[in-house]
Parts: C-alpha cells; sequence; structure tokens
C-alpha cells in the first residue's frame, strides 16, 4: 500500500506502526523522524514563518482566513504521481493541515482514486483511537493495538505514580500574542500528568483569550506551548508570559513535538507535565523537552 501523509502527526504515527517504508510523500512541517521530508516526497507548502513574530504570524493567519485564502499548497502533480491508495488528512484545523475536503476535490480533478482518511480527534482518547484507524485502514491492526496498549500501559504508570497527590492548578498557554487557551486534548494530557487544568476548553477548539483572563483562573503552574514551535521557541516566548502571571511558576514545553500534534508523542508530553507538577514522584523529564522560566 502506497501512503501519503498531509499533517505531521499522521506521519508519525506511520512510522511508530513500521509503514516508513510504504510512505511516499509527505508536508513542508513533517519534522519526526527528521529524515522523513528527505527520504520522500513532498507534496504540501506553505509559508515559511522563520523570524516572523506571533502577533505577525497571527495577522497572517487572519488576513488568510478573511480573504478566503489557502495557508497550504498542494502539489497535486506531485501527489498524482505518486498513484497513492492511501492519504491521511484532517478537518479539525485549517491552520494546521489541509482540510480533507480540498484533498478530495483534488483527487477528482486529478482522476486519483485513493482512500482519504480524516484524523480529527478531539480527545486523548481519540488520538489513541486514530491510531487504530491509521492501523486498520492500512492493513496491519495489530500492530496499531499493540502500539495502543503500549501507551496505555505508560499512561497508567503516570496515573499510579501521581494517585492521591495535590493538583496543581495548571493553565496552558497555546499561542501567546495573542493568548489562546488550552483545547482539543491538551487539557487532558495536563489531567493525566496529575494537574487539574483551567482556563480550558476540554474536547472543544482552542479560541482567543486575555492574559486578564488566564490570570483570574488563578494558575499555580503555566505551560507555555506555542503550536509549530520546539523548546527554545516555546522558551522565547514564555518570556513575555512571566510577568502576566506573578507568582506562578512558568514553564515551556517543546509544544510541536509533544502537546499540540495529535501523534504517539502526547504520552511523551504526559510524562513531561507529569515530571514538572510532581518531580518527586516521577522520572525526571529527558533533556530538551521542557524548560523552567520563572
Amino acid at each position: 500500500m502506497r501512503l501519503v501523509s498531509l499533517l505531521p502527526s499522521a506521519t508519525e504515527i506511520v512510522y511508530a506502526l513500521g509503514l516508513d517504508a510504504d510512505l511516499v510523500g509527505v508536508t513542508f512541517e513533517c519534522d519526526e523522524p527528521a529524515h522523513a521530508r528527505t527520504d520522500k516526497a513532498v507534496v504540501v507548502g506553505g509559508r515559511d514563518t522563520r523570524g516572523l513574530s506571533p502577533a505577525d504570524i497571527d495577522a497572517y493567519v487572519k488576513g488568510q482566513m478573511a480573504a478566503g485564502g489557502d495557508l497550504y499548497t498542494l502539489h497535486e502533480d506531485a501527489l498524482a504521481g505518486l498513484a497513492p491508495d492511501l492519504i491521511l488528512t484532517q478537518d479539525l484545523c485549517r491552520v494546521c493541515a489541509l482540510p480533507s475536503g480540498d484533498v478530495s476535490d483534488a483527487l477528482e480533478h486529478l482522476g486519483c482514486r485513493a482512500d482519504v482518511v480524516s484524523l480529527d480527534p478531539y480527545t486523548l482518547e481519540e488520538v489513541l483511537g486514530t491510531f487504530r484507524t491509521v492501523g486498520e485502514r492500512a492493513g496491519v491492526p495489530e500492530r496499531a493495538a499493540a502500539l495502543v496498549s503500549s501507551l496505555r500501559a505508560r499512561l497508567d504508570a503516570v496515573a499510579a505514580a501521581v494517585a492521591g497527590r495535590p493538583r496543581p492548578r495548571v493553565a496552558v498557554v497555546e499561542w501567546v500574542d495573542p493568548p489562546f487557551t488550552a483545547g482539543h486534548w491538551v487539557p487532558d494530557l495536563v489531567t493525566a500528568a496529575g494537574g487539574e487544568p483551567v482556563a480550558a476548553r476540554p474536547g472543544a477548539r482552542s479560541v482567543e483569550t486575555t492574559y486578564a483572563g488566564l490570570a483570574a483562573a488563578r494558575p499555580d503552574v503555566v505551560l507555555v506551548t506555542p503550536c509549530g514551535f520546539h523548546l527554545d521557541g516555546a522558551a522565547d516566548q514564555a518570556q513575555r508570559v512571566v510577568p502576566h502571571f506573578p507568582g506562578a511558576a512558568v514553564w515551556a514545553i517543546d509544544g510541536d513535538g509533544l502537546v499540540v500534534r495529535p501523534g504517539p508523542r502526547l504520552v511523551d508530553g504526559v510524562e513531561a507535565i507529569a515530571a514538572v507538577l510532581h518531580p518527586d514522584a516521577v522520572p525526571a523529564a529527558r533533556p530538551g523537552t521542557v524548560r523552567r522560566i520563572s
């Protein structure tokens, strides 16, 4: 089976299922594993936002959306040349990847008959379910079952380690300028790590808010996990968050690696957050995943 992934999290799922030899196409943002973009054809492009401030990126996205423009470009000829059997995409967030409708329209135009699967989880449990979906559609359901079982075992280990302990109040800032609340599966990560998510929207879309509104929730810990940024970028942005939360501990987390992409590494995220919230009960976070800012 020839697979094409149109979002980074799906690429991570494919590799976790041992299907990398069947993967023929990825996006320009697929950076895990690091060699994915060099080994596979890149069929989706987009604007390089390196060097732009969070406010500039937000303004660009809002401008494109208001004008009905596209944030991503599907390289249709490249896609057609790959002759895919299965394409993994999403309808969860237009800011994160191409919607499945655009992909289906392109395939119809090109005369391709690939199976298009949209992965749209809103909770951590639903994220685990997408691994089974990919495994089933790719013909390796037993691998998916084994992957989910191993991830659940790690989640159970964290749950046992933090059981009965006080739960710190945790606010997650998914974007810093303007601030966005934690939504989708992110509050579930906090809960699984032994925290109490506040100013959050579990199972619902993240929305723009204010720092005053976030501070009013009286968080003990603030996690800065900006979408599209790894640890160094998150740490730089967390500096501007600190003044809004006097008395709270502010931490930066590798957002793209551990929090915002609905792939297998979300469990790494739970373990890292647990290490922040309960350092005397769980192993320390791996180097390069979290950093205390204040």
